[in-house]
């Protein structure tokens, strides 16, 4: 007995060693030297400021990603379910507005009036007044879109934004939450930012070779885009002219303006005062960071139970900057009580806390 359940053990062990090192994981890790994180220190200093949010409830939604006040003076948000909500900025009036039947992540309105909408499903759509999906481009060429993001209108109409992974398509890989772990997981740098030219109806490259290109806004003289690399803590500003540029060969009209960040980028949105704000959804884990070099981990990682992935812990942290890269603001709470802050709306009374996974609209009065 005694030898047969030593048998038994050696064969499970022997299985289990075989699973950790050979069971197909969908990542192809590429090695990269992730800095030292620098902690919270200035301009990041721990803080309180985010601790005494005022909640907006949303009844069974959860998840206000994205949230812009509308030409019509309704605020809009994005939630998990994939309903788009409007109502009056108090959070009175509730309804939903629409559902595309995919995800919509970020939007923006054109001259028109007409809802533009990254939806990480669909690609990037017009929705309008009286609810009309149109799909304005699903392609660049013949390369699908994968992983539509984050979205900003120009003034001369044209739209930029974000495709944050070639690899990992939210419908493919069980949600937008867990093709961003794969994608930042793999550091294969294949998100992008594209232009869509209503006019021309054509869609380009303007910059490629980012770690999960995610929150897009323009400068104030709409010639310069600033870009959140969520998957190596930085905020790029790239000119709108480049075409097809790849980030990882020098150009004077792409550079960092924050690198090593204290956390993971997200949204990007422009404040009042020349302000732009950004939401750091999750904080840096040093086991996430350590790995990073060695394909190897990552792989075997993933082999694990999703309760040990390196996934962080909740901190709330927002911020805002100049255009100069100077940060004039900065939000926390270390508790995270309100988790993964994606973003902040300014208006000017309040300050509307966007994020991932929360249960209700956390907002500041100002």
């Amino acid at each position: 007995m005694k030898k047969y359940f030593l048998y038994v053990t050696f064969i499970i062990i022997l299985f289990l060693i075989a699973y950790l090192l050979f069971w197909p994981v969908p990542i192809r890790p590429v090695a990269w030297e992730a800095p030292e994180a620098p902690g919270y220190i200035a301009p990041h200093e721990i803080n309180n400021k985010l601790a005494e949010l005022k909640i907006i409830d949303l009844g069974v939604e959860e998840g206000p990603e994205h949230i812009v006040i509308g030409k019509d003076g309704k605020l809009y948000t994005t939630v998990v379910s994939g309903n788009i909500l409007r109502m009056n900025p108090d959070g009175t009036n509730q309804e939903v507005f629409t559902n595309t039947g995919g995800r919509v992540l970020g939007f923006d309105f054109d001259a028109r009036g007409n809802m533009i909408a990254a939806d990480a499903v669909k690609g990037l759509l017009s929705i309008s007044r009286d609810k009309q999906i149109t799909i304005l481009t699903d392609k660049v060429y013949t390369d699908p879109i994968r992983y539509a993001d984050a979205v900003v209108v120009a003034r001369n109409g044209k739209i930029y934004f974000s495709d944050a992974s070639r690899r990992f398509a939210p419908k493919d890989w069980g949600g937008t939450f867990e093709a961003s772990i794969l994608d930042i997981m793999e550091q294969s740098s294949t998100g992008r930012i594209l232009e869509y030219d209503p006019a021309k109806k054509i869609t380009r490259v303007v910059a490629k070779g980012f770690s999960f290109a995610n929150g897009v806004a323009l400068s104030r003289d709409e010639q310069w885009l600033f870009v959140s690399e969520t998957g190596k803590y930085r905020i790029w500003k790239i000119s709108v002219n480049l075409r097809d540029l790849d980030i990882a060969n020098p150009s004077r009209l792409a550079r960092v303006i924050f690198e090593n960040l204290p956390g993971y980028p997200d949204n990007l949105m422009r404040g009042l005062d020349g302000k732009i704000w950004v939401g750091l959804v999750k904080p840096r884990n040093p086991a996430a960071d350590k790995m990073m070099p060695n394909p190897f981990q990552r792989k075997l990682s993933l082999r694990l139970p999703r309760a040990l992935w390196p996934v962080p812990n909740a901190y709330s942290h927002v911020f805002a900057f100049t255009e100069d890269g100077t940060v004039v603001a900065d939000l926390q709470d270390p508790k995270g009580a309100y988790p993964e802050a994606t973003g902040v709306t300014e208006t000017k009374d309040r300050l509307y806390i966007q994020s991932l996974h929360a249960k209700g609209l956390g907002w500041l009065a100002k």
